[in-house]
């Protein structure tokens, strides 16, 4: 896939942040979109901005991607509006914060449910119409927290290695199997969105405390350079995209130092938590 000009893209989490900014910068390119959110009004925005800069179509619904049955429905629905699909984004994820033996279970299932096996799904769901459409192309939005760990993060961790674990092993299986898929695994650093405000903490945190250290001290890259960097990625075929100078630099240090990265971590949270 070299171009997006007429094709359909399905994007889950379209209502705001690096969803929509993907689906406007896919409207500019003449797509056809398939766009889902679980929050109706923002979702209805997205698409009429989607119309106004340029999109050939735009298909929304109201999809909860925690629900197998519910995304099932919804790639059936899109294909029988379309009649084929090229390529799925699967963005939709929220947050969830606090030491782990804070956190409430609820919530970490909470977390699993949509970051995990809602890319599951979103997977399952479309890649048999990725696979048929002849040049298709998977992809699944993990995190720097996919490649390194964080304290206070642990199931942000979990759910973000999961996916990229699973996305790498689904672009083993095309390639051996021969299909005409490919899968890209992205990587985003802090993006300027409102993950951190609509996120979870464990109890005795302070949430709107954590989202102002995120938005003023992590959150450097805007979401239409996300958008601009996975895309342009995607349609190059590359197998992982790192978003952001500072998933380019922590991902490098990692590298460098192996596990220590780990003891760094832990020493930059402490100056992070103390600010």
């Amino acid at each position: 896939m070299r171009s997006l000009s007429g094709k359909v893209v399905v994007i889950t989490g379209a209502g705001s942040g690096i969803g929509r900014a993907l689906a406007l910068r896919c409207a500019q390119q003449g797509s056809r979109l398939a766009l889902s959110d679980i929050d109706a009004p923002s979702l209805a925005e997205t698409a009429l901005l989607a119309s106004q800069v340029g999109a050939k179509s735009v298909h929304t619904e109201v999809v909860d991607v925690a629900s197998a049955e519910a995304v099932h429905a919804w790639a059936d629905a899109v294909v029988e509006h379309y009649g084929w699909v090229d390529a799925v984004i699967n963005n939709a994820g929220v947050s969830l914060s606090g030491d782990f033996l804070d956190l409430e279970p609820k919530d970490m299932e909470w977390i699993m449910a949509i970051n995990f096996w809602g890319v599951v799904h979103g997977s399952r769901a479309f890649l048999p119409h990725l696979i048929a459409s002849g040049d298709g192309h998977l992809v699944n939005v993990s995190s720097l927290f996919g490649l390194v760990s964080m304290p206070s993060q642990s199931l942000y961790n979990a759910s973000k290695y999961a996916v990229r674990g699973l996305s790498e092993s689904l672009r083993e299986e095309m390639l051996v199997a021969g299909h005409p898929v490919h899968v890209t695994v992205v990587h985003p650093g802090g993006i300027k969105t409102a993950i951190a405000r609509n996120g979870r903490c464990a109890p005795g945190e302070d949430q709107s405390e954590l989202a102002r250290k995120f938005d003023e001290q992590l959150a450097r890259t805007t979401p239409d350079e996300a958008a601009r960097v996975i895309l342009r990625g995607m349609l190059a075929g590359k197998p992982r995209v790192l978003v952001g100078a500072d998933a380019h630099v922590v991902h490098t240090l990692a590298k460098l130092v192996g596990a220590r990265y780990q003891d760094v971590a832990a020493r930059l949270s402490k100056r992070f938590d103390a600010r």
